[in-house]
């Protein structure tokens, strides 16, 4: 028999705070006006950065768990097999997937929500109409989400984003570079897609992570993604931890490359259409060869090869 949303999720103690002061206010205009902010970590978080921001997040600031998901009933243990310790002769423990909702105390003492955990490969339309129940149920006026996608960028430049929201007004001041064009979907897009149907805001930032390091760590994207967040949502975020990482990261990756003379001829050519473009554009966000736009073609054969990667280095049977 099929699940109803609401039993894909579990409520805990922490969440009765948030609960009573909903009920206790008759009008949704005098709603406190929480924001929710997502990292679900799939194939749309190339170097993993957007898992890294909630993560670092989550280390760094006061929280606890307010909602969990049924991770068994979303995640696919086979094609992401969760880790288990075995010790000389016997099982010892399994690390569970989590899907979780925690509350986080941002550096002004101010509240917001954190969805944090695996993207689901099952039930997306439940767990999104959860998700949607959790909203309303929660205060949640505003939903933010946090992503990495793979593009023609150099890492020697500053990272880019491209921003999406339900409403254009949400997202203002970030450019609009492409029309129509058809990508693979993700949970995060499906949940932003039906929270705008149903009158709720609901936005987020993608950050550009360089093609030739999306599989590999890259905290100066994660670095931008929460720096965006501060700028979207009005919360003080620390970020001082992380920025060491992407120094650190850095040097690493700037050896890497100068061992290659054509690794080093690839990261120029790079540097070259970013400035290009930066020049040509006064500094607008996102970059395409010989100073152009990508197209929604280009865009589209990005995410294939990004997706086809992810899906290469799955563990098989």
């Amino acid at each position: 028999m099929p699940q109803r949303p609401e039993d894909l999720v579990e409520l805990l103690p922490a969440a009765e705070r948030f609960l009573d002061r909903e009920s206790a206010t008759g009008d949704p205009s005098r709603r406190r006006g929480l924001v929710l902010v997502h990292d679900l970590a799939g194939d749309f978080d190339a170097a993993s950065a957007g898992t890294l921001a909630g993560a670092h997040l989550l280390a760094a600031l006061p929280h606890e768990v307010v909602a969990r998901f049924d991770a068994d009933s979303l995640v696919d243990y086979r094609a992401r097999r969760p880790r288990m310790t075995f010790n000389a002769d016997r099982y010892e423990s399994f690390s569970v997937p989590e899907i979780a909702v925690y509350a986080v105390e941002d550096d002004a003492g101010e509240t917001f929500l954190l969805l944090h955990g695996a993207e689901p490969d099952y039930s997306w339309e439940r767990f999104v109409a959860a998700v949607g129940q959790l909203v309303e149920r929660l205060g949640v006026t505003s939903v933010i989400a946090l992503q990495a996608i793979p593009m023609p960028v150099p890492h020697t430049r500053p990272v880019t984003v491209t921003a999406h929201a339900t409403r254009r007004q949400l997202i203002e001041p970030y450019p609009v570079y492409w029309g129509e064009m058809r990508i693979p979907g993700s949970v995060s897009a499906l949940l932003e897609l039906r929270l705008g149907e149903a009158g709720v805001d609901a936005l987020g930032v993608a950050a550009h992570v360089p093609h030739y390091l999306a599989q590999a760590t890259y905290p100066a994207a994660s670095v931008t993604l929460i720096e965006h967040l501060e700028r979207l949502s009005g919360l003080r975020l620390p970020t001082e931890s992380l920025q060491e990482a992407a120094e650190a990261n850095r040097t690493e990756i700037d050896e890497q490359i100068a061992r290659s003379t054509d690794n080093t001829a690839v990261v120029a050519a790079l540097e070259q259409q970013y400035d290009s473009f930066a020049a040509a554009r006064e500094g607008s966000d996102l970059l395409g060869s010989g100073g152009e736009v990508p197209s929604a073609e280009e865009i589209g054969a990005e995410f294939e090869r990004f997706l086809a990667d992810q899906d290469r280095n799955r563990p098989r049977d």
